[in-house]
C-alpha cells in the first residue's frame, strides 16, 4: 500500500489578451466551469476614449462625404449642360473618393478597437475545476496574465514508489484504491496503471493510474493505493483448516503412517482464495509437500 496524490491530466491557463483592470471576475477556487465561459471583463479605459475620438472623427467625415457628393452630383448637372468643365469634375470625383476612404480607414480602426475591447472579456479554455485565481476585482493585467488556472479533463493518481520496485510495475496493473477520508481504510474501486515514468526521481519510479470517481477528490488530495509489488512463494492454508488452541493456531498433520497430528504454525497475512475462499499465509510450521486435513475428516489437502 502506498498514497497516491490526485493530480489532473492537464492544467491550463485562461490568460489576459489585452492589459486593462479587472471589473467582474465571475469564478472562485473550486468552481466547475465549460469552455467558452465568461471568467472575466477586462476594461482598458484607454480604449473607450480612443472609441470616443474616432467616432468624432467618423462623424466628421461622414459630413464632408456627404457634401463632396453633392458637389460632384452639381458639377455632372452643369457638365452636361456644357457649362461646368471636365476637370472641374475630374477634381470633385477625386475629393469624393478621398472622403469615402478615409471613412472607410477609420471605420475599420474602430473595428480593431471593438475588437480590443471584446478581448477583455476572459473565456475558459477548457472543461474543467478551478485550483488558483491570483487575482481580484479591481486588479491591474497585462496581456497574456493569468486570471484562473484549470484543471481540465479527468483526474489520475500520481504515484511514487521506492526504486526496487521499478522492474515490477508495468502500464496495465490493476490497483486497488482505499476509502476517501477518515473512515476505516478499505478498498473501495478499482484502477489501472495507465503510465510509468522513464525517469527516477529521488530513488522513486512516477507512475500514473487511473480509477472511478475521482471528480469529487481535491486536487493534490492522498488516496491510499494498494498495487503489486511483484510476486513470492507462499504457503497458503485455507481458513477451514484451521483452529486455534490454548491460544495458538495449528492445523492437523497427516503423516505417511496416516496418523494426525496438530501442529502449531505462524500465520502472516489473510489472502482471498479461488471460489470467494479466504485463507492465511504460513510462515513457519509446515513446508511445501505436507498433507493437512480437518478434525474429524479423512480427506486430505496438499
Amino acid at each position: 500500500s502506498v498514497y497516491a496524490t490526485v493530480r489532473s491530466k492537464d492544467v491550463t491557463e485562461a490568460r489576459v489578451r489585452t492589459p486593462g483592470t479587472v471589473v467582474t471576475l465571475k469564478v472562485d477556487e473550486g468552481t466547475q466551469v465549460k469552455a467558452g465561459e465568461l471568467l472575466a471583463i477586462i476594461t482598458d479605459p484607454k480604449i473607450a476614449l480612443r472609441l470616443k475620438a474616432v467616432d468624432a472623427q467618423i462623424h466628421g467625415l461622414q459630413s464632408r462625404v456627404e457634401t463632396a457628393r453633392r458637389d460632384y452630383e452639381r458639377v455632372l448637372q452643369l457638365r452636361e449642360r456644357g457649362v461646368a468643365p471636365q476637370a472641374r469634375v475630374d477634381q470633385l470625383k477625386t475629393a469624393l473618393d478621398v472622403a469615402e476612404n478615409e471613412l472607410k480607414t477609420l471605420r475599420s480602426q474602430r473595428l480593431v478597437l471593438e475588437q480590443q475591447a471584446s478581448e477583455g472579456e476572459v473565456l475558459a479554455p477548457a472543461d474543467g475545476r478551478v485550483i488558483k485565481v491570483p487575482l481580484t476585482t479591481g486588479s491591474v493585467v497585462l496581456a497574456g496574465e493569468s486570471i484562473a488556472t484549470i484543471a481540465a479533463n479527468e483526474f489520475l493518481l500520481r504515484l511514487e514508489l521506492p526504486e526496487r520496485h521499478a522492474r515490477f510495475i508495468k502500464p496495465g496493473d490493476k490497483i486497488k484504491v482505499g476509502s476517501r477520508g477518515l473512515t476505516p481504510i478499505q478498498p473501495t474501486a478499482e484502477g489501472r496503471v495507465v503510465q510509468v515514468y522513464p525517469k527516477l526521481e529521488g530513488g522513486r519510479v512516477i507512475a500514473d493510474a487511473e480509477a472511478p470517481n475521482l471528480g469529487d477528490y481535491f486536487v493534490g488530495e492522498r488516496a491510499l493505493v494498494w498495487i503489486s509489488a511483484g510476486q513470492r512463494r507462499v504457503v497458503v492454508v485455507p481458513d477451514s483448516f484451521l483452529f486455534r488452541r490454548f491460544g495458538l493456531d495449528q492445523v492437523y498433520l497427516l503423516r505417511p503412517d496416516g496418523r494426525k497430528v496438530a501442529v502449531i504454525v505462524q500465520l502472516g497475512q489473510a489472502v482471498e482464495l479461488r471460489d470467494s475462499q479466504s485463507g492465511h499465509e504460513v510462515l513457519a510450521g509446515l513446508k511445501p509437500g505436507d498433507l493437512i486435513t480437518r478434525e474429524g475428516m479423512a480427506q486430505s489437502h496438499e
